[in-house]
């Protein structure tokens, strides 16, 4: 049952990612783009991973908004205008990617456990000789600042780059004064 639902999002985020790249239309490409970013956020609920959800969700959000600001203030220009003689070069690279894609992609489904099959492996450790390792007395910290001190880390830095991204963005361009008076754009 999970299984099948996470095939079917992973067709649904391929085929998202095939939308985005061969529309013509910018604003479309911005969704696709957005729908296989939340698709991953859904993938990442189901496996029990609510951290990486979320960070996965901020960073959408941010990211979608600054590719919306792009979008709207620029000409509907795409690279495939211009371009005409690389159409079937495109096309083979594009097909030879999402073949490997695949592939990749069903051997690291055949290396996830059964499902129903307890995942504790690493986190018996935590539990059992989290305390006299680390003599923190709660636990959730310990792992946190301990055992997985370089992915939270990784985790706060994604956060804090997407944000200052989203913030040299969306921040209004400096204005200046000229000999009338009137405020000029940069």
């Amino acid at each position: 049952m999970v299984e099948g639902l996470l095939f079917a999002i992973l067709v649904f985020m391929v085929l998202g990612s095939i939308i985005a790249v061969e529309t013509r239309d910018l604003l479309s490409s911005v969704i696709a783009v957005g729908a296989v970013g939340f698709g991953l956020a859904v993938v990442f609920l189901i496996l029990a991973a609510p951290d990486l959800a979320i960070v996965q969700v901020v960073v959408e959000v941010l990211t979608l908004i600054m590719l919306l600001r792009v979008v709207v203030s620029r000409k509907d220009e795409t690279l495939a205008h211009s371009l005409r003689r690389g159409a079937a070069f495109a096309a083979v690279a594009g097909v030879a990617f999402c073949t490997i894609f695949l592939v990749y992609g069903w051997v690291c489904f055949q290396d996830l456990p059964a499902f129903g099959e307890p995942l504790m492996r690493v986190s018996h450790r935590y539990i059992e000789q989290g305390l006299a390792e680390v003599n923190a007395p709660n636990l959730v910290t310990a792992v946190l600042l301990d055992y997985r001190a370089y992915d939270t880390l990784g985790e706060a830095t994604v956060i804090f780059t997407a944000i200052v991204g989203a913030l040299a963005i969306l921040r209004r361009k400096g204005r200046t004064t000229d000999e009338r008076g009137d405020d000029a754009d940069r």
